[in-house]
């Protein structure tokens, strides 16, 4: 008898996920009963708990991930061979709010961390200068300003960052205006301690009509270099960047509350243990961050579909409730006016790895949010206000949401992975695998393992572990290893015509 290696997530789930691989022929016993399996199960992969008909619903996390497309019998594998998705295009919805919303954020500890505190009365986890292009044309000149401005101010800033990107010019319309509200979002992200805008002089994005998307901005933080209107662009952007090392220099950590972290959460390349082990885990920081007095933002929303309504009715009023209806169904209209369908995740990736549909996809993505109240929704470059989970607009690729999340104010990310990803933010982004044999073959890419839950270790005990990292990062006495190897990149999201 094998007990303990099937997890039933929800009591009324007809399918358990397979906690190891398993042998066609074992017995296991999972929810009061025990199940012969009929099928060789991979690990993190689903398995029939009962008799499921044809066109009958797959429930797991308590709703469900799609239906059967023949019989499935009890002990076999359910995956893409037997089940599909249940999502189609637009739906109306209506608003079922939870009660007493904020009973359980109520502050439970004071939490700190050292932080730079700005003049806004946000805090940056880091002191950097970031070298923002205007357009693609100047990224080599950005990162040649980078790398001289690095090794002239070491010790006096936490570092140089060139945001390179390829947008800026021979764009239209919205999507010259969503990049430019991006680059805003960027340009008042709160680790960026001082930033020098690089433009190049004749593109889409120049300065003329870049500035008044930007708004005020404080002369002795932001300043502007015109690479078209000085001989050697080089000099006078090192006369700019020596006066922005005095003022970003002039901020020192001091000792602040935990509710001035913003963090974003993000999942890439998961497989079907990180919505019950890493996800949940990351859910847990969101409420303890909120409880804090802090701020979380939760985007992906091609990931939210089939699994949106249980954040709708965490929704804090009608109005963000309709605010949210807005956002998936518009986000749903992208996918529609491309002629594509909107039930294209999972990917191969995902697939091999146990996820078998969007929704099952979706409902482990929303784990990330945790319990929070949904407070706001955010559009592109919109910064993040309220205390609570905010939920904002972008698609799941993992370049575009984490830039995304950047650009909304995120001063750390928390990234949770069951395959394994190396990519990170310009902001400290904590990788969280889902599974100890990922954080054991890929030490380079991991800085925490949440694969304990699954191993008998406790969500509680877990938490504290990675509630106290995150504040080790937050602080500066750790470095997350996306800083460590250099896997900072940003990629602005396109939709629109390109000249």
């Amino acid at each position: 008898m094998h007990e303990n290696e099937l997890l039933m997530i929800q009591p009324n789930d007809n399918v358990a996920v397979a906690l190891k691989a398993l042998s066609k022929g074992s017995e296991c016993s999972v929810g009061g009963k025990n199940i012969i399996l009929k099928d060789d199960i991979p690990a993190a992969h689903k398995v029939a708990l009962t008799e499921i008909g044809k066109d009958e619903n797959v429930i797991k996390y308590g709703l469900p991930i799609g239906h059967a497309i023949s019989p499935i019998h009890m002990g076999e594998h359910v995956h893409i061979h037997n089940m599909t998705t249940n999502l189609e295009g637009l739906l109306e919805y209506q608003y079922h709010p939870e009660p007493d919303l904020w009973k359980n954020f109520m502050p439970e500890e004071e939490a700190y961390f050292d932080g730079y505190l700005r003049e806004d009365g946000r805090a940056g986890t880091r002191n950097e200068i970031w070298i923002v292009p205007t357009v693609g044309c100047v990224n080599q000149t950005a990162k040649i300003l980078a790398e001289r401005a690095a090794k002239k101010y070491a010790g006096r800033v936490d570092g140089v960052q060139a945001l390179i990107h390829n947008a800026g010019c021979s764009q239209l319309g919205d999507d010259m205006l969503m990049t430019q509200k991006l680059l805003k979002g960027l340009i008042n992200n709160p680790n960026a301690g001082a930033v020098l805008v690089v433009s190049l002089g004749c593109e889409n994005n120049c300065l003329e009509y870049f500035k008044p998307v930007l708004g005020d901005v404080n002369p002795a933080r932001v300043k502007f270099l015109v690479t078209q209107d000085h001989k050697d662009e080089y000099e006078e952007g090192m006369k700019l960047l020596d006066e922005l090392a005095e003022y970003a220099g002039s901020f020192k950590r001091q000792k602040v509350s935990a509710g001035l972290l913003q963090i974003g959460v993000k999942c890439g390349s998961s497989d079907a243990f990180s919505g019950i082990s890493a996800n949940p885990l990351c859910g847990r920081i969101t409420n303890h961050v909120v409880k804090c007095g802090g701020k979380a933002i939760l985007t992906e929303v091609s990931e939210m579909f089939g699994a949106e309504t249980r954040l709708m009715d965490r929704a804090v009023s009608e109005e963000v409730f309709q605010d949210v209806v807005e956002l998936i169904n518009n986000f749903k209209e992208y996918f529609m006016r491309y002629g594509q369908p909107i039930d294209r995740n999972p990917c191969p990736g995902n697939i091999r790895s146990g996820i078998s549909t969007d929704e099952d996809k979706s409902l482990g993505n929303i784990q990330k949010g945790g319990s929070a109240p949904v407070v706001d929704v955010l559009y592109y470059g919109d910064q993040v206000k309220k205390r609570g989970l905010s939920l904002l607009i972008g698609s799941g690729n993992d370049a575009v949401s984490v830039t995304n999340l950047t650009a909304s104010g995120a001063n750390i990310v928390l990234f949770t992975t069951g395959n394994g990803n190396p990519f990170g933010a310009f902001v400290p982004t904590i990788k969280i695998s889902s599974n100890t044999a990922l954080a054991e073959k890929k030490t380079g890419w991991i800085d925490f393992n949440a694969g304990g839950v699954l191993e008998g270790k406790s969500f509680e005990e877990v938490e504290k572990e990675l509630f106290h990292e995150m504040l080790e990062v937050a602080s500066g006495r750790h470095h997350t290893k996306n800083e460590e190897y250099g896997y900072r990149e940003i990629s602005i999201f396109r939709d629109g015509v390109t000249l």
